[in-house]
């Protein structure tokens, strides 16, 4: 089977909730298929570059996917149905990345930063 990493955008009005949902939806559909998702990731709402059908901001989840073509494509085809989902992107690569995203290893980097306070505000 191939490695693949897939990332897709939902619609910036879509609950978290709705977007856990598709997650679950497309997970499920590529098990059915043959394959699994081997790490999902939500990367929360960011903002867009441009536009994408009158969208300023997005969901953006990752899938990191170890299925057969045939699965990859049922899934995009489903995705490229979906009113919910207004981008997706799939890229077959060599080996899949293991722990966090560079996406996440920057927010828990924000965080680190944040959790050492100001040194500023102590020496007052």
């Amino acid at each position: 089977m191939a490695l693949y990493e897939h990332v897709f955008l939902t619609r910036q009005d879509a609950a978290p909730t709705q977007v856990d949902a598709l997650t679950e939806q497309y997970k499920a559909l590529i098990a059915a298929n043959g394959g699994k998702v081997t790490k999902s990731e939500y990367w929360g709402l960011k903002s867009l570059t441009f536009r994408i059908r009158k969208n300023r901001k997005a969901h953006y989840t990752l899938f990191n996917i170890d299925a057969p073509s045939a699965a990859v494509q049922e899934m995009e085809r489903q995705m490229a149905i979906s009113e919910d989902v207004i981008r997706f992107m799939t890229v077959r690569v060599e080996a899949l990345e293991d722990g966090p995203s560079a996406q996440m290893r920057r927010r828990e980097d924000r965080e680190r930063r944040d959790d050492r306070g100001d040194a500023s505000e102590e020496s007052l």
